[in-house]
């Protein structure tokens, strides 16, 4: 076995160990730190198959903001967790039950004759290739329309999440006047109170 097989098989275990622990650790915050090793296995593994972009990508993405973002919402929301563990026996058939479906569909994708053929293996490419800059030219010539509406669709997508978000709810928000702060007088926020002496016993 050589030291690339190697590599591969040690990611490869560590990337399920971190997967299995996201789902069955207690605490929010220690699964988010696991689901962040497994992306950074998941990173190794896209180097190993060279395709150095993917793996950049997902650790910048991923791992640099979608996950820092995660765990300050976690710990800023202190969320109760006893009510969310007490249907988990509950659901637990349903959700063994599409793990399953799904495993059987990705046994099909990759098992096919398609995937096996010689379109998809592995070529080792010269020192200067760069698949940075052919993805970039897929992107930007064949795929530029799908690309445009894709990135369409998520302006709309952030718009909607920012309109639902900024939303007025006169019972729950408060809203403050800078203008009215600016203005304010010592005489409206402080009152003198005039106490009598205490005498000594």
């Amino acid at each position: 076995m050589g030291f690339e097989k190697f590599l591969f098989y040690v990611f490869a275990i560590v990337l399920i160990f971190a997967a299995v622990r996201v789902i069955t650790v207690r605490n929010p915050v220690h699964a988010a730190l696991f689901l962040v090793l497994a992306f950074f296995n998941s990173a190794a593994l896209w180097v190993l198959l060279q395709a150095e972009f993917l793996a950049i990508t997902l650790v910048l993405v991923y791992v640099g903001a979608v996950m820092v973002l995660f765990l300050f919402v976690v710990m800023m929301l202190d969320i109760n967790l006893a009510p969310l563990r007490e249907g988990f026996m509950r659901y637990l058939p349903v959700g063994a039950a599409v793990a399953l479906i799904i495993e059987v569909e990705m046994g099909l994708v990759v098992g096919s004759r398609f995937f096996a053929s010689e379109q998809y293996q592995l070529v080792q490419q010269p020192a200067g290739y760069s698949n940075t800059k052919v993805l970039g030219e897929a992107l930007y010539t064949v795929y530029v329309y799908p690309f445009e509406i894709a990135a369409v669709i998520l302006l709309v997508a952030i718009i909607a999440a920012i309109a639902l978000t900024m939303r007025k709810r006169p019972e729950t928000t408060k809203y403050q006047d800078p203008a009215q702060q600016v203005l304010v007088k010592r005489s409206d926020r402080i009152r003198l109170v005039k106490m009598p002496a205490e005498k000594k016993l």
